[in-house]
């Protein structure tokens, strides 16, 4: 199952998205407002949203200024979130998330429309930085 967002413009520049996003930390600021737990543990965080399971995300991969990729700690959802990062001017960058999961149809049909909504709020959070 892969979705993606819809492209956001930030005010920053592609550097500090980049170095926003790899401050795991600063994930708690783009989570829903529904959120009931955060919190980072060296290159993972885990949270928690109100009728939805813990999820841990580790810091997979990352190209300077451009990629930052984040993966599922668990075996059981194989899936990765990752933010694609351009520069468009020296205070001005464009970002996309683009969520990728290897689920059987059943499980993919659950969670597509929450996991849907969870990614448009993380964008649209990410354009208000």
């Amino acid at each position: 199952m892969n979705l993606e967002s819809t492209k956001v413009t930030a005010a920053k520049s592609s550097k500090e998205i980049f170095e926003f996003l790899t401050n795991l930390q600063n994930f708690e600021q783009l989570m829903p407002e529904n959120i009931q737990k955060f919190q980072v543990e060296g290159d993972s965080f885990l949270f928690a949203i109100k009728g939805m399971p813990e999820i841990r995300l580790v810091l997979k991969e990352k190209t300077e200024f451009s990629n930052i990729t984040l993966g599922a700690a668990s075996s059981k959802l194989p899936f990765t979130l990752s933010a694609n990062i351009s520069e468009l001017s020296e205070n001005k960058s464009e970002v996309q998330l683009i969520f990728k999961g290897d689920f059987n149809p059943m499980m993919a049909m659950m969670v597509k429309k929450p996991l849907t909504k969870f990614i448009e709020i993380l964008t649209e959070n990410i354009s208000k930085l």
